[in-house]
């Protein structure tokens, strides 16, 4: 015979209990394991202790539950943990609802204290002053590249990569009204220009208004009842708007990579990416003779880019990204053939190479 729903909901109220329980004591647990660290001198945050756990906890699971909700789920679990242990403070391109507060928010949860800064310079800046614990930094786009003034950043600062965060950019409208009453849409330039054919095809009666950013935009819909605003699910938490309809961006597959910057790398999880750059003159054969080393190993390079060397004003950086951790073997005696070749070498940074974990 078939339960009642009064019967399951008795039920799910004492899972619900046992949960609470459960997660009491795993905090309890967790604060002991923040006081062993500030006893050691540790950091807080442990990107690859926290993707050891998530890869763990998928591969057990047997049930309906997805890897993207267990991510989700526990994501917030230990943005809890965090929030108790310390005022952890994320540094982030501004204003609030931009895809880096986003991507920000998808690391570290919504328990955390986050820092809206007006310029990628600041990010590093407000990190490297410890006025903020780690900074989110976009430094790539699947549709327009890398994002060159990121990488630039690094080429004079101390700071270090600890994690990379992948998200799908999705523009959706959003709006108080219903859609057959909008005449107006706000978003920037930038975001018009992603979804011109969903625009040409749903809205072409509408009136564009451009603004500086899409926070901006929904800002203004909120209190229009004939506009929308395009832009990130987060905006619509943030300001009190619906989501009218999802992802009408023309590019369904448009995605951005970020970077999590603080002062120490992430040590080995035994699935890493390593990020450096160098500089080689520039003369035939340069960046020849200095890859050499990691095709002599077969170390895959996942991503090379080139950009011009203003300190010594002559020759090339090369930013590359290097499949496993720079503390590898092979990896070190690569790097270190590769320092004969180059004027300079900088190691970015390992993280946990999540880049097929979608």
């Amino acid at each position: 015979m078939s339960r009642t729903l009064d019967e399951i909901r008795v039920e799910i109220d004492a899972i619900d209990t046992q949960l609470l329980e459960l997660l009491n004591q795993r905090a309890d647990l967790v604060h002991e394991v923040g006081e062993i660290k500030r006893r050691e001198g540790l950091e807080i945050y442990a990107p690859e202790r926290e993707e050891k756990l998530l890869l763990r906890l998928i591969g057990l699971n047997k049930g309906r539950l997805s890897a993207h909700s267990i991510r989700a789920i526990y994501r917030e679990i230990m943005s809890a943990a965090l929030a108790l242990e310390e005022d952890l403070k994320i540094a982030f391109l501004g204003p609030e609802g931009t895809w880096t507060h986003q991507a920000a928010v998808t690391k570290f949860g919504r328990s955390v204290r986050y820092v809206p800064q007006k310029s990628l310079a600041d990010v590093f800046s407000e990190v490297e002053h410890r006025n903020a614990d780690y900074g989110v930094v976009p430094v790539e786009n699947s549709i327009e590249g890398a994002v060159h003034h990121t990488l630039d950043l690094f080429a004079n600062s101390p700071l270090k990569i600890c994690a990379q965060i992948q998200i799908a950019i999705e523009n959706n409208l959003l709006a108080n009204s219903p859609v057959e009453r909008l005449r107006r849409l706000y978003s920037n330039p930038e975001v018009f220009g992603q979804c011109r054919r969903w625009i040409t095809a749903h809205f072409s009666h509408a009136e564009l208004i451009e603004v500086k950013s899409t926070a901006e935009a929904a800002a203004m819909a909120k209190n229009d009842p004939e506009a929308g605003a395009i832009g990130g699910a987060l905006l619509a938490e943030l300001h009190g708007i619906s989501v009218q309809e999802r992802a009408i961006q023309d590019d369904v597959t448009n995605t951005t990579r970020f970077l999590v910057i603080g002062h120490r790398t992430c040590p080995p999880t035994g699935h890493d990416r390593t990020s450096i750059v160098f500089a080689v003159a520039d003369e035939p054969g340069a960046l020849h003779d200095a890859l050499q080393p990691f095709n002599r190993f077969k170390i895959n390079l996942a991503k090379i880019e080139s950009r011009p060397n203003r300190r010594e004003r002559s020759g090339h950086l090369f930013h590359v990204d290097i499949a496993g951790h720079f503390t590898d073997p092979e990896m070190q005696t690569a790097l270190e053939d590769l320092r004969e070749h180059c004027s300079s070498v900088k190691i970015l940074g390992s993280y946990p190479d999540n880049s097929n974990d979608r």
